[in-house]
């Protein structure tokens, strides 16, 4: 090496924020979580070990509920806004300050149960909660922590439910947390697609099939010409544009012209406005098999999810206490390269919160199982279930702690999050 450089060590700016001097809470957060580890773990494995689907998480409901009123300081409302399985669980400073939220996820998937990890989400939100409030009471902060119950985030849009009923605004909430497992990197700015699903119905005449097939109007032929559409129309949709759909009444028998049809069918991409645009397009397709056959569509809408739009002064912040933590791999501090990492084209109705204000949510890696598989598939359930993916959701409960009391005592950070916040939503 020419001397002239021996005295100098080159990093890159990656490593130049991995660098960073340990974040000032951090041990106390850490110590905190670890003392109550045994105590969270059996909610943990309640909540996997019952899964239950949207609307119907009771036993998750009574679990969490029960647990958030067993803590010193935190005033729970059971089955809040008029949803069964909803609750509200408060820490109040008593002294004005910023307030920040945790969603808390409980829903699993028909048939293969916790699929999604949502009792990971759920533990590592009450982790978080909890965190926060502990170093607030121990420093005597001012804010407000506050963490929501949210049911049906499968399909059934329980966030946008809170949202409508006041949930949040009711609680004057200037900030969001939450996270989710996979199989993908560790990443502080997850941004999902935007996603609309609706009912298709077709309407025809019956008819004999063999002995006066022109006396009907196929209802089944104006799906199936609409499903042929669609695969010719993904040939010149954009990156990002997905189409899906499946047939759940096909007609009656063989011999009879099928009078109605019907299927379930979602369009996804980047954004809103895209997916407003592709939405047209599918449409056309649908019209098309209506045409062709003379039978009458009928389409019904049944949910759409927002875009998840990061936050990446919330992300810094979480980014700086993850990376503390020593996790198996940092996560790098290039918000461009976390952007792209942290695109999945998987909805939520987490999308919808972060169009009300300021959202982090985290990705994290558990290990999978055997046949490498993630999120939605049987075996993701099993992983789930592990230990290992526990403490790994309580290290990321330990920096959502992190993120939110940045937010608490940081002078002039919440008007950064706003104002970043604010940006990208102009953006999209």
């Amino acid at each position: 090496m020419d001397p002239q450089f021996e005295d100098f060590v080159f990093i890159n700016y990656e490593d130049a924020d991995l660098a960073q001097s340990k974040p000032g809470y951090i041990d106390e957060i850490s110590n905190f979580l670890d003392s109550i580890a045994d105590e969270l773990w059996p909610v943990n494995k309640k909540i996997h070990d019952n899964p239950e689907l949207g609307y119907e998480e009771y036993i998750a409901h009574e679990t969490l509920t029960k647990f958030m009123a067993s803590r010193s300081g935190w005033k729970v409302t059971p089955s809040a806004y008029g949803l069964a399985t909803a609750w509200v669980a408060v820490f109040d400073s008593g002294k004005k300050g910023p307030v920040v939220s945790f969603n808390v996820e409980m829903d699993a998937l028909d048939g293969i149960g916790h699929a999604c990890g949502h009792n990971l989400i759920a533990t590592a939100s009450v982790a978080g909660g909890l965190a926060t409030a502990k170093i607030m009471e121990d420093h005597g902060l001012s804010g407000k922590v506050v963490m929501f119950g949210t049911p049906a985030e499968e399909g059934g849009g329980g966030k946008i439910k809170l949202l409508k009923a006041g949930a949040y605004s009711d609680h004057n909430v200037d900030i969001n947390l939450i996270s989710h497992p996979g199989i993908t990197k560790d990443t502080a700015l997850m941004r999902t697609s935007a996603y609309t699903a609706f009912k298709v119905e077709y309407f025809g005449r019956e008819a004999h099939a063999a002995a006066s097939p022109w006396l009907g109007i196929n209802a089944l032929d104006a799906l199936v010409t609409a499903y042929n559409a669609l695969s010719v129309l993904r040939q010149q949709t954009m990156p990002g544009d997905v189409i899906q759909g499946n047939i759940t009444n096909g007609g009656v028998r063989p011999n009879i012209i099928h009078a109605y049809t019907a299927g379930n069918f979602v369009t996804r991409a980047n954004t809103q406005g895209r997916v407003k645009d592709l939405k047209k397009k599918v449409d056309a397709c649908f019209e098309a098999g209506a045409t062709a056959t003379g039978a009458t569509l009928k389409m019904t809408p049944v949910q759409s999810y927002a875009d998840h739009v990061p936050n990446r002064v919330l992300g810094g912040s979480y980014r700086k206490y993850f990376n503390a933590l020593s996790p198996p791999q940092p996560i790098p501090g290039n918000d461009d390269l976390g952007d792209i990492e942290g695109r999945t084209m998987a909805s939520t109705d987490q999308g919808d919160i972060s169009y009300a204000m300021p959202s982090l949510s985290a990705g994290f890696a558990i290990i999978p199982g055997p046949g490498g598989n993630g999120p939605h598939n049987p075996e993701f359930a099993g992983a789930a279930g592990t230990r290992d993916a526990f403490e790994r959701a309580l290290r990321v409960g330990k920096a959502l702690a992190g993120a939110a009391l940045d937010v608490l005592t940081q002078d002039g950070l919440l008007a950064e999050v706003k104002k970043e916040w604010q940006r990208e939503i102009k953006g999209n």
